[in-house]
């Protein structure tokens, strides 16, 4: 057995340790019932951690996470989690949260195969394909690389708000907003890129669902 297994199950020791120090009945109240009023799609990158980002303790974000935090319409498992979040637990809040430095956004500016991925990601080249004129009009390519991620997020939202997961819920009077982040791996800030939705009055007419 490895040392780093060894230690991170003596760091599962520890956490329970100090939890039940600060409450007695912490698990067991956490085991009873979960109501969450957020859910996060964010990206599988192992330093944008949703709970710690938002200050909130287990039990508070139901998560999804994939390469690039995509809202992809053929995803049984994102839109499982999103029906389940939506129709179950009745979140109010749906966060896409992107971050800057993005691996999965990186690669799919450049032409490079990487494996099974690649098909992947070919769904982040849509994004940069709708809006190729504007990114290619930035000459810096860090900047071009920022702005790329938040086009991403902002794209993202939107696919959410065109699922019939959501739409249903807004047609049915439920009290859902989504929202798109963009985090900041060397600060620790998230930015608001002010794309906030809470009915399809937002969405071209062909994505507007009748029910």
């Amino acid at each position: 057995m490895s040392d780093f297994y060894k230690k991170i199950l003596e760091n599962n020791k520890k956490w329970v340790e100090s939890s039940l120090a600060l409450d007695p009945n912490y698990f067991e109240d956490l085991a009873i019932k979960q109501t969450p009023p957020l859910l996060w799609i964010g990206c599988s990158d192992s330093r944008v951690p949703a709970n710690e980002i938002v200050g909130a303790k287990p039990g508070d974000v139901f998560v999804h996470r994939n390469i690039a935090n995509m809202v992809v319409h053929s995803d049984m498992n994102m839109l499982s989690v999103l029906d389940y979040a939506v129709n179950v637990l009745k979140v109010k809040h749906v966060i896409v949260c992107g971050h800057y430095g993005c691996g999965g956004v990186q690669a799919a500016m450049n032409n490079q195969s990487i494996g099974i991925i690649d098909n992947w990601i070919r769904h982040i080249k849509d994004v940069y394909r709708l809006h190729q004129t504007y990114l290619d009009s930035i000459e810096n390519e860090t900047d071009r690389f920022n702005s790329f991620v938040e086009i991403n997020v902002k794209e993202q939202v939107f696919d959410l708000a065109k699922t019939s997961i959501v739409q249903s819920a807004w047609k049915n009077g439920q009290d859902l907003t989504l929202h798109g982040w963009a985090y900041g791996l060397n600060s620790g800030f998230v930015t608001d890129l002010d794309v906030n939705i809470s009915s399809d009055v937002d969405l071209d007419d062909v994505y507007q669902l009748k029910f």
